[in-house]
């Protein structure tokens, strides 16, 4: 998967679900997606993007290129943006702490910056987790004919006999070729289990700074655990 920003709690399931996870920062980078942005809850209803700033860069720069700002503007924004959670969260002072954990580093790539921010999240949890970096692994592309095909030489060449996607991209993915390489293709169904973030509205999706807010590591890592493995479909 590439390299996300304090991703939804989903992204936390997968990692948990299989034995090695590799970020995959050999494409290009697209704006407005996850890679250095995430959603929380707005003051009052509905949801706001926090974001790490970035270098500028060009339109086709490949992820492992992508490098933070090296001031600290963008990281006093977010602990603003949080500020809210403090009348509500029970958790957010724990998170809080946990957060200036993460954001205590002068790591400008945001490979590398999302991949410490994780691993201090797991620990927090009480999860193994091993940072393992697609442009730091030599693997060779030369086969790669189409999207589905980028984990099939990935797993082809780690040996892996299995595979395992989030269930929405499904669709990209031809079963017959992981078959070929005696590769099983398999697909995790999330549970997003409903917290009370105290507020009519129950907001799908958050980042885990939101759930860590509301429920505390105990129970979001029995969040974590929630998953199915749809196998041989």
């Amino acid at each position: 998967m590439q390299p996300y920003f304090f991703p939804y709690i989903g992204y936390f399931q997968l990692i948990n679900s299989v034995d090695r996870f590799i970020f995959f920062d050999d494409v290009q980078y697209i704006r407005h997606g996850w890679i250095n942005r995430n959603r929380i809850l707005k003051p009052d209803e509905g949801t706001q993007y926090f974001a790490g700033s970035l270098q500028k860069h060009s339109q086709k720069t490949i992820i492992k290129d992508i490098r933070l700002q090296e001031d600290d503007v963008w990281k006093t924004k977010i602990f603003g943006q949080l500020d809210h959670y403090k009348k509500r969260a029970e958790f957010y002072t724990q998170t809080i702490g946990l957060l200036k954990e993460c954001l205590n580093t002068k790591e400008t790539s945001i490979t590398r910056f999302n991949g410490h921010c994780l691993r201090v999240v797991f620990e927090f949890l009480g999860i193994p987790f091993k940072v393992e970096i697609s442009s730091e692994m030599d693997f060779d592309y030369s086969k790669v004919t189409g999207p589905g095909e980028w984990a099939l030489r990935i797993c082809e060449q780690l040996k892996a006999d299995e595979y395992t996607n989030p269930l929405g991209g499904k669709e990209l993915f031809n079963r017959n070729q992981f078959e070929g390489a005696n590769i099983k293709l398999s697909f995790l169904s999330s549970v997003l289990t409903p917290y009370s973030q105290k507020r009519q509205n129950f907001e799908e999706g958050l980042s885990i700074i939101d759930v860590l807010m509301f429920n505390g590591p105990e129970e979001t890592r029995k969040m974590v655990d929630k998953f199915e493995v749809i196998k041989g479909e």
